[in-house]
């Protein structure tokens, strides 16, 4: 039996509601047909927002939405997406499926979006293609209250007051997609760029985020933080509030992008192997939160992992530039596992969007015409929303074992706990095994403090369960009873190949 010993008199860092956040690019149907439908669709919406899709996004409490890439971002022209729908300019999707991209879905409606949702607005600008004062003008059209050019074509568009944009993206991959560059120009790029990133009076407050590396290129980090930071605190104050990290779960290749796997037809040893290198997540943070913390000891800079997921082949007959896969009860251990991770590191990780919102990689949802399914990665976002904003508190699992073997070797679970305002502890394990269930006792260090349950769930099935519109709740969050009361504690019965959330009160 595994023991989970909280010490519930020690509060950590405060885990931001930014790491359940989530990303939406123009690729495949995330955008168009996943979100936005268009105000004349027979499909039910509000202002050409999906309201099923809606509803379900501010059911799991999403926080914060990044927009418009992505590749997409550093070839992205705002300007092209304003205006009358009728008169934007159409263009072709070079990244994603070569399609044509109409700009129907532009600033407006990333705004709109947002504000149906209730969440914080994230927009990654154009570094690679674009310029200086496209920028710095996008900022100005999107915050600017008084009189000046921008402000005044936004009111032209129809929008009077202006928007909050909580955070801006300096580019995206400029190492690869967004330029090609080396990270020592790209820093210098990014000095100059945030520059023109104005705080008008009277706004909130613009986070900016840097572009950072790709999976472990460790000297992207060390070169751009050296690059950034090569004058006093007090000279760049200001300069960065987040630096980005992208790493991918790929299930089977082994070099080769061509072959990633198959997303719900894979064998025992392929699910271990995808969760061992989910589990990279956790070297991945703490390497890269070393070099950042030679630069920024007092961790006032987030680490912003704005892409992670599982990535796999696409379903069969689907177009490849289209990124639309499955999501089975690998995806959810995978979630599950990655967000306990990015929980117990909330010092650091300020910030997370998995890839993809809706129809793109590991979504929470998949929508075809008028129908919409919740994924398994949905049910544990839903399951876990009740960490967002809480306190990490301090807490080990002890005579914890492993599954998996060799190379393919893991933790069996992984946990993370926080205490919320009103005293209610949330404890989140998955269980790696496919093969048996898990005791967990969980205990406290402060004695004589009782706690009950007050709330408990589990997401549960075979490795390779799923949920598809003719059989929509195969995989769904469900009440869980496995627990029972024992002495200073709880004790917990984790099923094989399940995410569970338990919570307690006083």
């Amino acid at each position: 039996m595994a023991k989970l010993v909280i010490n519930n008199e020690c509060k950590k860092s405060t885990i931001a509601p930014e790491i359940y956040g989530h990303f939406s690019e123009h690729l495949g149907r995330c955008i168009y047909e996943g979100l936005y439908v268009g105000e004349n669709s027979e499909i039910p919406n509000v202002n050409g927002m999906r309201i099923d899709v809606v509803d379900a996004l501010k059911e799991m409490k999403i926080p914060v939405l990044r927009w418009p890439g992505g590749c997409f971002a550093d070839e992205y022209h705002w300007m092209d997406g304003i205006g009358p729908k009728e008169k934007r300019k159409k263009m072709i999707n070079t990244h994603w499926g070569g399609v044509v991209e109409d700009n129907s879905f532009g600033t407006h409606e990333f705004f709109e979006l947002c504000k149906q949702l209730g969440c914080k607005t994230y927009v990654n600008m154009n570094v690679g293609s674009g310029t200086v004062r496209e920028m710095s003008e996008w900022v100005e059209y999107i915050t600017f209250k008084g009189v000046s050019p921008m402000a005044d074509l936004r009111k032209e568009n129809g929008h009077e007051e202006p928007w909050t944009v909580d955070y801006v993206g300096v580019g995206n991959e400029n190492w690869g997609c967004g330029g090609n560059m080396r990270p020592t120009h790209y820093a210098d790029e990014y000095r100059r760029y945030q520059t023109y990133v104005r705080n008008y009076a009277g706004n909130t407050p613009i986070r900016k985020i840097c572009c950072g590396p790709n999976v472990d290129d460790y000297n992207w980090t060390r070169k751009v933080m050296e690059t950034c930071f090569d004058h006093t605190p007090e000279h760049l104050h200001g300069l960065m509030d987040g630096l980005s990290l992208h790493y991918y779960t790929l299930p089977e290749t082994e070099g080769d992008w061509n072959y990633k796997g198959s997303a719900t037809k894979f064998t025992e040893e392929v699910f271990y192997q995808t969760l061992k290198r989910g589990y990279f997540m956790e070297e991945l943070i703490n390497k890269h939160g070393n070099i950042m913390n030679e630069f920024d000891p007092e961790k006032k800079i987030g680490l912003m992992v704005d892409e992670w997921g599982i990535w796999t082949d696409v379903e069969p007959g689907t177009n490849p530039g289209f990124l639309y896969q499955q999501s089975t009860m690998r995806d959810a251990l995978v979630a599950g596992m990655t967000l306990n991770i990015f929980n117990k590191h909330s010092d650091r990780v300020r910030m997370a969007n998995i890839a993809q919102l809706i129809n793109v990689l590991q979504s929470v949802m998949l929508t075809e015409g008028e129908k919409m399914i919740k994924t398994p990665t949905y049910a544990v976002f839903h399951m876990y929303r009740d960490h967002q904003g809480g306190a990490l508190l301090s807490s080990e699992l002890l005579e914890n074992g492993t599954v998996g073997s060799g190379k393919n070797e893991l933790p069996k679970v992984f946990e993370s706990v926080s205490e919320n305002e009103d005293g209610i502890i949330t404890i989140t394990l998955t269980n790696n095994s496919l093969e048996a269930s898990e005791d967990v006792e969980v205990c406290f260090t402060k004695d004589g403090t009782a706690y009950s349950v007050c709330e408990a769930s589990v997401v549960t099935g075979k490795m390779d369960a799923h949920n598809t519109f003719e059989a929509p709740e195969v995989v769904k969050e469900e009440a869980f009873t496995g627990y029972s009361k024992v002495d200073g504690g709880v004790k917990v019965t984790l099923p094989a190949c399940s995410v569970v959330s338990v919570r307690l009160k006083k």
